[in-house]
């Protein structure tokens, strides 16, 4: 495969069957985007899209974000899992407001979301990968980075009879693949042929030297974590009642989730009760 029938072969794929109506591909807002690649993270975009929209009406900027609570904020992330992701959109939202502030307009102070790559990785919880798509997608800078989609594209077609493939080979394809000027739509199309590859059957990231396979749900701590956030969504609970939620094996798992989870700032103690914070 050369880099030229390579791109040819996306861009033919994205013409014809591109969901080009995602909402957060028919927006430049860095915010909004930056929202849709947090809840994109290990969920699928079906799942993803019912709650992004609930989302942006509830937040719909990264100030409202800011100024709410904690514990609301959990509350609208509930459904989604790995609610450490709403804690670190909520952290980073604070960080914008606290740190980059713009000018005065009607007595407001206007909040801008940051440009550079640099200045995004800044951010709370935001890694290599969320900062150069945010600075794709709403900025369209020609920056180069992997998530699962791509590494399938680029994988199926330059290293599908090679075992350990690094990171470091797949970013020389897409350095010579991306079409400069045009990284919005080419990471759009990208991501799209990747999971229309995955749907046809292809099942080749295992070739990656990253290659992890999840860890089932039940019984898993992330299991454990969830119900307990769940639970105090409803009202602040005692150990006891928390306890109440999993038979009476899994108690020494409950009590490291709920120390993980204070330590993580996600949920907090108050006497007796535990509870989201305020």
């Amino acid at each position: 495969m050369t880099i030229p029938k390579f791109r040819e072969v996306v861009w033919k794929h994205y013409k014809e069957h591109g969901r080009h109506s995602l909402p957060w591909r028919t927006t430049h807002d860095p915010y909004r985007i930056l929202v849709s690649e947090v809840m994109l993270q290990q969920t699928q975009i079906e799942r993803v899209l019912s709650y992004y929209r609930e989302w942006i009406k509830a937040y719909p900027t990264v100030k409202k974000l800011a100024d709410a609570p904690l514990a609301d904020v959990l509350t609208h992330w509930q459904g989604l899992g790995y609610n450490r992701r709403a804690k670190m959109l909520h952290d980073a939202a604070k960080a914008v407001v606290r740190d980059h502030k713009g000018r005065m307009i009607k007595k407001s102070t206007v909040v801008k979301m940051p440009v550079t790559v640099e200045k995004l990785e800044s951010l709370p919880g935001v890694g290599h990968y969320t900062a150069r798509a945010v600075a794709a997608f709403a900025y369209n800078q020609d920056v180069v980075f992997i998530e699962t989609n791509i590494r399938t594209a680029v994988t199926h077609h330059f290293f599908k009879d090679k075992e350990g493939v690094a990171d470091a080979e797949i970013f020389k394809v897409l350095e010579r693949a991306l079409s400069k000027g045009s990284a919005r739509e080419w990471y759009a199309a990208l991501m799209d042929y990747g999971a229309h590859l995955k749907r046809s059957g292809v099942r080749i990231n295992n070739k990656s030297k990253t290659y992890a396979k999840q860890s089932t749900f039940a019984g898993s701590g992330r299991e454990v974590r969830g119900a307990i956030v769940r639970e105090l969504t409803t009202k602040p609970a005692t150990l006891v009642r928390v306890l109440k939620l999993f038979d009476t094996d899994r108690a020494p798992q409950i009590h490291i989730q709920l120390e993980k989870l204070l330590n993580e700032g996600i949920i907090e103690k108050l006497g007796r009760l535990y509870r989201l914070p305020i």
